[in-house]
């Protein structure tokens, strides 16, 4: 019987052109390995979609399968499945490695090739299963493991002039297919029907501004009526009635960087229960962009925005915290939970730095004024001051539509 091998080298054509160019993804290596250092580690053995991509440029598609990339002092190599041929190797700024299905833990194996068993190796802790870590233990037998998550989130909370360029753009399309969904708001539309067309929006867009790019996971969550309850609530089939309130959120993906736009509009006519508590909720928004400016603490930004609501009795329908990070980020990958404007955070904002304002309050059925009510920007920290780079228009002069 021929032997099969447990893992190959399998390049496939030319390498593809890469989100960044080889300084950047040199500069974010040399990042890691200087934390790696100061903790020890000799070998990072990375688990999770955004920091393979980070540090790699390869954004896998597990599928239930394991995928890796192991960061050593002089080398980082890509640990991809058999199934997804010579994309991996073309796809990233790093060696790689193909592991086989032939047998149960020829992932591990390929690991094990790089990392000796006697090293103290560094794993993400807020992505490695505990199956995972038991595997990782018994087939690479390290002396100590070590979490690298938080240094890691750190490093990737501060954006280079390259990320901030491309948030920016999808900052403009994420703009486009709000537009778009504008033009397709009538009464009688369902909610699907909206969201394709900012969707497809965005996606002719992004095909047109990056021709080298992956085109993935670009999405829209248009919400009508009691479906704006929540800001993650799913689209459905509910056809646009007049009065409804409805909630806009395009969310373009460019190589595994997310933007968002979010606004919330009205069909045909707001009530004057509904507009006090959208004007307040806009008013709470201008506040938040205010605050938010190098040397500012999320915690602190957070109480000024509470303390607003609480004068008008609205935070007890305060929904979640006022923003978040942007950056290798999606609906299921990638959250900086150090970057987040709540009670709990106490970052303070530096220049690099790209963080949202998001109030949103949300009124009960069977309330005067009921529905969720929300609006979004993205600003860029500069040196001085923060960049607002979401142009779409909010509130009632703006979008009550038909």
């Amino acid at each position: 019987m021929t032997e099969r091998t447990a893992f190959e080298f399998m390049p496939n054509g030319d390498r593809a052109a890469l989100p960044f160019g080889a300084q950047e993804y040199a500069a974010r290596l040399a990042g890691l390995r200087a934390a790696m250092e100061d903790m020890g580690v000799s070998s990072a053995v990375l688990t999770s979609m955004q920091n393979i991509a980070y540090y790699s440029g390869f954004l896998y598609c597990s599928f239930g399968r394991p995928y890796g990339l192991v960061v050593t002092e002089d080398r980082a190599v890509v640990i991809s499945a058999g199934i997804d041929g010579g994309q991996p190797w073309r796809r990233s700024h790093c060696e790689s490695l193909t592991y086989t299905d032939w047998a149960r833990g020829n992932f591990w194996r390929a690991m094990a090739s790089i990392v000796d068993g006697d090293e103290v190796v560094g794993y993400e802790g807020d992505h490695l299963t505990l199956q995972m870590r038991d595997a990782l233990e018994h087939h690479l037998d390290p002396m100590v493991i070590l979490d690298l998550s938080e240094a890691m989130m750190y490093q990737r909370m501060v954006k280079s002039p390259a990320e901030r360029a491309l948030i920016r753009e999808g900052a403009r399309i994420a703009d486009l297919g709000g537009a778009a969904i504008r033009d397709a708001i009538k009464i009688g539309a369902r909610e699907i029907d909206v969201a394709m067309a900012g969707r497809d929006a965005m996606e002719l867009e992004i095909a047109r501004a990056f021709p080298d790019a992956e085109y993935r996971d670009t999405w829209v969550w248009f919400q009508s009526g009691i479906n704006t309850d929540g800001a993650h609530n799913p689209v459905t089939s509910r056809a646009i009635m007049q009065g409804d309130i409805l909630s806009l959120n395009t969310f373009p993906m460019i190589s595994g960087y997310y933007t968002a736009l979010e606004r919330t509009l009205f069909a045909g006519a707001v009530d004057a229960a509904s507009l006090k508590i959208w004007e307040a909720n806009v008013a709470a928004h201008e506040l938040g962009l205010s605050l938010i400016k190098p040397g500012a603490r999320c915690d602190e930004i957070t109480a000024e925005i509470n303390a607003f609501y609480a004068e008008r009795d609205l935070l007890k329908y305060r929904s979640f915290g006022y923003g978040h990070s942007f950056g290798i980020l999606s609906h299921y990958y990638g959250r900086e939970a150090g970057l987040e404007l709540r009670e709990d955070i106490d970052t303070v904002l530096e220049e690099g730095m790209v963080v949202s304002m998001e109030p949103m309050l949300t009124i009960p059925e069977g309330t005067a004024g009921a529905g969720g009510y929300r609006e979004h920007d993205i600003l860029i920290i500069e040196n001085e001051t923060a960049e607002n780079i979401t142009g779409f228009p909010y509130g009632p002069e703006h979008n009550v539509i038909g």
